[in-house]
């Protein structure tokens, strides 16, 4: 309209007019071209200081936080990854101070969830059992691990700000970046590139991964090692995601989910007094027992299992999960864990229970079914994660760019193929004897469940030879255990005496 106006104001001179007319039109033209075009930067940095109390001391410390490109072999740049860096000031000795380089898991997803709830410096506004409250934002940790090592947290492509750079007129190669090995291979070389800009050669390494995150890093491990040179201290696997196992035969996937379904029991009061009237941490090894060496042997039997011992196992796993007898009949002992959510309150409250944290409770429009409609704990958790992650970045860190943060990106289909994680770990381990793995599981999660985890560690090495190296913690919550305000502190602590007791101290690394 104003546009129109200006057009019929000009009516004497029409040289004049068509001159203005097409000065209007260049700014029009100009304004909406900026205004469409969103640019990824390739290669920029942020800096700012700040000041915090970790365990009850001051710590000061510099968050360098940006993008740094990936390049092919012909060095095209192919994609930028987003990261933030914490470096703890005032250190005499940067060589010795350990690093932490932590990533979260998906396939898909931003290295969010640690960074502004675990290990970083900054976690967001939550209650004690981590449900979200308003006002969103971020209030400070006083439990980090920054006191004791510095951390970066590392985007993989098409998460947080992180994208694929595609060459003029061609397509993105999928093959580059989206699949397990693909995926271990681009983040071994971007990182080499990061630990050399950043001068972090000499630093006693770990990586850390939540959930997928655990496959990722348990590849990192042999990849860094064999393709990089780089050595590590140290692999932590927070709820770590184990495809081996989630593939096996029915008796083994089934068998070792039945002792988390004892605990999201015992939390929600459904099992039998007996049961209630102990401790969690009482039952669960009789529970894993009984997993073990009862319903493993049985569901190997498959249809050639006697009706009369079929019945006994089902009454057990009854007794052990809460619900009954006769539905885990129905299943052929079988009971898929999304059943379970189903299941368990259903005559009861009529709730469904949380996946990743069964401890959330779901509104579904029917109690029948057999799943939930939604994840009511990933729901619970967008909440406050996203305006959050989002406001902390620009007005924290003073990272300020148009693109969307991607809380969960663009990377399927992922290629599962060829799948050797858990054995690369081992090989890293037997070439590396500084290296030691640590375990951390929250018993009520559902999906990579804490007995997942425990098979995990045990099937890393059959040897039984590099055992001492391998360490398993467990938590009253969930996926992300660091949600409730106990465990945030206790899994800190973990963490840190794992770094700490894993530095070598002048000890050669040999056998």
């Amino acid at each position: 309209m104003a546009l129109t106006k200006e057009i019929n104001f000009i009516t004497l001179d029409k040289t004049s007019k068509m001159k203005k007319l097409c000065f209007l039109i260049l700014i029009l033209y100009s304004s909406l071209n900026f205004g469409q075009n969103r640019s990824i930067p390739l290669d920029t940095t942020v800096v700012t200081k700040h000041s915090t109390q970790i365990n009850g001391a001051a710590v000061s410390y510099t968050a360098t936080t940006g993008m740094q490109p990936l390049w092919d072999d012909m060095g095209e740049v192919i994609a930028s990854l987003y990261y933030t860096y914490y470096k703890r000031d005032n250190v005499s000795n940067s060589g010795e101070r350990p690093l932490l380089i932590s990533f979260n898991g998906g396939p898909g997803s931003a290295s969010v969830w640690m960074h502004v709830a675990y290990t970083g410096p900054m976690v967001l506004n939550i209650d004690d059992e981590g449900y979200p409250i308003q006002p969103y934002g971020v209030s400070k940790n006083p439990y980090s691990v920054l006191d004791v090592a510095d951390i970066v947290f590392v985007n993989p492509v098409n998460t947080g700000y992180s994208r694929t750079i595609p060459a003029s007129g061609k397509e993105v190669d999928r093959d580059k970046f989206f699949g397990i090995n693909a995926d271990i291979t681009y983040l071994a070389d971007w990182l080499n590139t990061w630990v050399t800009r950043n001068n972090r050669w000499l630093s006693p390494k770990y990586i850390i991964g939540e959930s997928y995150g655990g496959t990722r890093v348990s590849g990192l491990a042999h990849e860094l090692q064999n393709r990089q040179w780089m050595y590590l201290n140290g692999v932590i696997l927070v709820s770590p995601a184990d495809y081996k196992s989630y593939s096996a035969d029915n008796p083994i996937s089934f068998s070792l989910d039945l002792p988390y379904f004892t605990a999201a029991a015992w939390y929600h009061n459904a099992l039998s007094k007996e049961l209630q009237n102990q401790d969690l941490l009482d039952i669960l090894p009789a529970a894993e027992d009984f997993a073990i060496d009862k319903l493993m042997p049985a569901l190997a039997k498959g249809g050639f299992l006697s009706d009369t011992d079929k019945r006994a196992i089902a009454e057990q796993m009854s007794y052990y999960s809460g619900i009954s007898t006769e539905s885990i009949l129905q299943h052929n002992l079988q009971v898929p864990p999304s059943f379970f959510w189903k299941e368990l309150l259903r005559d009861e409250t009529g709730n469904t229970i949380g996946r990743l944290d069964s401890r959330y409770l779901g509104m579904d429009k029917m109690e029948a079914g057999t799943r939930p409609e939604y994840n009511a704990e990933l729901k619970s958790w967008l909440h406050s994660f996203t305006p959050a992650i989002n406001y902390y970045i620009r007005e924290h860190l003073n990272f300020k760019t148009d693109l969307k943060y991607n809380m969960f990106g663009p990377v399927h289909p992922w290629d599962r193929r060829n799948n050797n994680t858990r054995d690369n770990l081992r090989q890293a381990m037997a070439e590396n004897p500084y290296l030691n793995v640590l375990f951390q599981s929250g018993y009520y999660d559902g999906a990579t469940t804490y007995f997942n985890a425990k098979y995990t560690m045990m099937q890393i090495d059959p040897s039984g030879k590099m055992k001492n190296r391998l360490s398993f913690k467990g938590y009253r919550s969930g996926h992300m255990m660091y949600l409730r305000r106990e465990d945030l502190k206790t899994a800190n602590d973990d963490l840190r005496d794992f770094i700490n007791n894993t530095l070598p101290k002048g000890i050669s690394a040999k056998y």
